[in-house]
């Protein structure tokens, strides 16, 4: 009888798993019924407990518990598999305590075997207890369970995912027999712990078939070192073994091919997906945005739209960073709109995304509102809001933001070198020259942070707005780097607007006698060849422009992009090969008020 409700309560707790109240009354009956020394009875009562996440409760009930001692294993392993399984971390730690109540210091109320340690073992990993994990390593040594493979790997298992990999592979050195789960857990230990190339080096040694599990790990690696050799190799492995993968198997291989940059094959192995999730399209949505496609990634993220897919957290942030690269600002209001609309949580991530979208499309005072709301806000978070006040010229309130994030309390934070870029160029765009420089004497003197050559563009920058030309170059000359074409335009760009000519040409010397120009600098020589041009210098105009040809060096083409109807479109300056799909209507257009602007001039 008593059984039989316990049966029907579990099934029940796999449906409503937060539903204690039936439990409380049930374990009340079995106290005053005396059925509570039945091990059976105690385990199944425990379990539902487990499951309705009442795991504390679980817990006192077993320490409570009138057992008989040395019985069968079966209830102590399938306790603490119960307390493994649960799914968090709370729960993991209480299957430890059970075995240490069971197994320890009051004598054997149970006897552990082989098959004890793998969930054990498990709730270790779970927990990053590493103390009991070695705990319990010695005691399967004792036991004499050490030899065997199914103990070894649950060892190695805990070992990986508690990031202790010097151990993790002296254990797996002694191994004397290996199987594929073996070489998997080591291989994806590795992955998560961040050693990807360290994943890929032990996959290279593998001395049999990998499975599924290891392919997977494998292609992770590869996409986070960047290394789309060894990815290709094992995609040509999963078509030689496999033929038809499946979506998990098509998924990682877009992940990885997107993380490489490898956009050609990412999106054929997009295309040739004969089903897609949130997952495939999220891949190949973030690749294109960080591979600057992101007028591709809208439409894409459009298409999505078309098939019912919802979008979630990440996708959303994903499209919000394309949206900030291109300023579409009317999709990114409408992503904010969905986001309110259904109600979905703002985490630190999307804020981070909402507040950078707002200030790279001009609507900064909505971005400090949605900053301001952010429940938790990481450095990321205050580097995005800085470099919008720095982008829209607003250096003196950038200046505040930064003091109340180095400030006092909980929250403080220490900067890094991106948000020393942002408030350089926040002093740059608001003319404040010496908050400029106690910033960038601040990097090294108060925070250890060595300046890099993005800190020094910008006190060039800086000093070079300020009309400060001499004390700009004399800091080029002092750079513990060679400087590169973007400091010599901020420089010459400041000769430029400040008529400043005879520094033009000792930078023009510097850069011939050490053959600086390459087929990057074209900013620099085309500055150079505008800065003759103001000064009438023709014939050095003449030089200039026939040096970039003879040098095949062309000037970047500029671009638009422009939102109509919710969609973006891109346009790039001489391309005759625009395949839009209203290119005729747009050249006829041009071309009429190309006629009425002659008439008008003429």
């Amino acid at each position: 009888m008593i059984s039989s409700v316990l049966k029907l309560i579990l099934q029940q707790q796999h449906q409503q798993p937060r539903n204690a109240r039936t439990l409380m009354e049930v374990h009340g009956l079995l106290l005053t019924s005396g059925m509570m020394n039945d091990c059976m009875v105690v385990f199944e009562i425990t379990r539902c407990f487990s499951l309705a996440n009442r795991n504390l409760h679980a817990y006192e009930i077993i320490k409570h518990g009138d057992f008989n001692k040395h019985q069968s294993s079966f209830y102590l392993n399938s306790m603490i598999t119960t307390f493994a399984d649960t799914g968090n971390i709370r729960a993991a730690k209480l299957g430890i305590s059970v075995y240490k109540l069971l197994v320890g210091n009051n004598g054997f109320y149970y006897f552990p075997d082989k098959y004890t340690f793998t969930p054990l073992l498990k709730s270790c990993a779970k927990c990053s207890g590493i103390v009991e994990g070695r705990q319990v390593h010695s005691a399967v040594s004792k036991m004499g369970f050490l030899s065997d493979l199914y103990v070894q790997n649950s060892l190695l298992h805990m070992y990986s995912l508690c990031c202790v990999f010097v151990d993790a592979r002296s254990l797996f050195d002694e191994m004397s027999v290996r199987d594929v789960v073996t070489w998997t857990g080591l291989i994806s230990g590795y992955v998560k712990g961040g050693l990807f190339k360290e994943a890929i080096r032990l996959f290279m040694d593998m001395d049999m078939d990998p499975n599924m599990a290891t392919l997977v790990s494998v292609l992770g690696a590869c996409g986070k070192s960047g290394d789309v050799a060894i990815g290709r190799r094992v995609h040509g492995v999963i078509i030689k073994r496999i033929g038809d993968v499946n979506i998990v198997i098509n998924n990682v291989l877009l992940d990885m091919y997107a993380k490489c940059l490898c956009l050609d094959e990412a999106k054929q192995v997009f295309e040739e997906m004969p089903t897609r999730d949130i997952l495939s399209w999220t891949s190949i949505i973030t690749g294109l945005t960080q591979a600057n496609h992101s007028v591709e990634a809208v439409n894409i993220f459009h298409a999505m739209q078309d098939c019912g897919v919802e979008p979630d957290k990440v996708t959303l942030a994903s499209v919000l960073s394309a949206c900030a690269s291109i300023g579409a600002l009317d999709l990114g209001r409408w992503v904010h709109d969905y986001i309110e609309q259904q109600d979905l949580e703002w985490d630190v991530h999307l804020g981070t995304a909402m507040v950078d979208m707002y200030s790279k499309s001009g609507s900064i005072e909505t971005a400090l509102r949605v900053f301001e709301n952010i429940p938790f806000k990481n450095l990321q978070s205050w580097n995005a809001v800085l470099g919008g006040l720095a982008m829209h010229g607003h250096g003196q309130i950038a200046l505040e933001y930064y003091m109340k994030m180095v400030g006092e309390g909980e929250e403080r934070l220490v900067p890094n070198n991106i948000t020393f870029i942002a408030l350089l160029n926040a002093c740059s765009h608001s003319g404040l020259v010496e908050e400029g420089r106690q910033c960038f004497s601040s990097m090294s003197k108060d925070y250890n942070l060595k300046p890099e050559i993005e800190h020094y563009c910008c006190m060039v920058d800086l000093l070079g707005r300020a009309g400060l030309l001499e004390e700009a170059y004399g800091l080029i000359k002092t750079m513990p780097m060679e400087p590169d074409e973007f400091i010599w335009g901020a420089m010459l760009r400041s000769c430029k607007d400040h008529g400043n000519y005879e520094i033009s040409q000792q930078i023009k010397s510097f850069l011939m006698e050490r053959e600086e120009e390459s087929p990057n600098s074209s900013g620099v020589l085309v500055i150079l060849s505008n800065i003759y041009a103001t000064n009438r210098k023709w014939r050095d105009v003449v030089k200039t422009r026939r040096m970039m040809k003879q040098m095949g060096i062309k000037k970047e083409p500029g671009s638009s992009v422009i939102e109509l109807n919710g969609r973006s479109h891109e346009f790039i300056v001489s391309d005759n090969c625009c395949d839009h799909m209203q290119k005729d209507d747009i050249l006829f257009m041009l071309g009429k008020l190309a006629n009425q602007m002659q008439q008008i001039s003429g």
